[in-house]
């Protein structure tokens, strides 16, 4: 079998000392380049990063997607592996990792992993959440989407390779982090939308509501995940109705308030 592709992972950070040992856990000694980057923690995420990581980069927060494309600059292997702060890699995903990188022939440049997404208590196999997340991809060509919030990588004539192995994901820490969470990132998809000069009605924001809230829990299958599913459901439906209702009140006052 060919030598394993060399492996640069990075994590960005900020106040995750409650969680990113767990992260970086799954990730020590097996990846060949571990850095940190981290915004301004006040916690104790600096030190436990040290612990496990290569390299460890206090910086400031620009933005998540400016953020990642910095992170970009310190990874010197061709292979890149992005990971969240409430994020585990499995053994088994570090072993089909592993595998793959180490394969003779290689056509992809976009590996992909199935997301089991914890929230309270249970494990969501449907819906929003659960869908197979782009980690690991070539670096070469590859940029971020310099945007506030769901900065989507772009690479040049992509080619993607689903595994088979999960990647176990933390997102909240409670029920009030879920809602703190989502609100936060409504706000912030607003001031994109807004910078871009979009508009919104409040009718249109009260009729994602709905429209959300069956595409997750019928169309997307959330209703097989119980109460846990149900719950998903009325969070994304009210992020989708706090986006538009955020946009709208951003026209009305000519500003996004800052």
């Amino acid at each position: 079998m060919p030598a394993k592709r060399q492996l640069s992972c990075f994590v960005i950070a900020k106040n995750e000392g409650d969680r990113i040992e767990r992260c970086l856990k799954s990730l020590h000694g097996w990846v060949d380049q571990l850095i940190v980057l981290d915004s301004g923690s006040t916690d104790d995420t600096v030190g436990i990063a040290k612990k496990y990581a290569d390299e460890v980069i206090e910086t400031d927060w620009p933005g998540y997607g400016v953020q990642r494309n910095r992170a970009l600059t310190y990874c010197k292997h061709d292979w890149v592996l992005n990971i969240d702060a409430d994020e585990e890699v499995t053994p088994a995903l570090r072993d089909e990792i592993v595998a793959v990188l180490s394969s003779e022939h290689l056509s992809a440049n976009f590996i992909k992993c199935p997301w089991h997404t914890v929230f309270l208590g249970s494990v969501l196999k449907h819906g929003r959440y659960s869908t197979p997340q782009g980690k690991l991809f070539l670096k070469h060509g590859a940029k971020f989407k310099e945007a506030s919030v769901h900065e989507s990588l772009i690479l040049e004539k992509e080619q993607v390779l689903v595994l088979k192995s999960p990647l176990l994901h933390y997102s909240w820490r409670n029920y009030k982090h879920a809602i703190d969470k989502h609100v936060q990132y409504a706000v912030l998809s607003a001031k994109d939308k807004f910078a871009r000069g979009k508009k919104a009605s409040l009718g249109y924001a009260c009729l994602r509501f709905f429209t959300d809230f069956l595409q997750q829990y019928v169309l997307r299958g959330g209703f097989l995940d119980g109460r846990a599913g149900l719950m998903m459901a009325i969070i994304l439906a009210q992020y989708g109705f706090h986006k538009y209702a955020a946009l709208w009140a951003m026209n009305r006052e000519g500003s996004t308030g800052e």
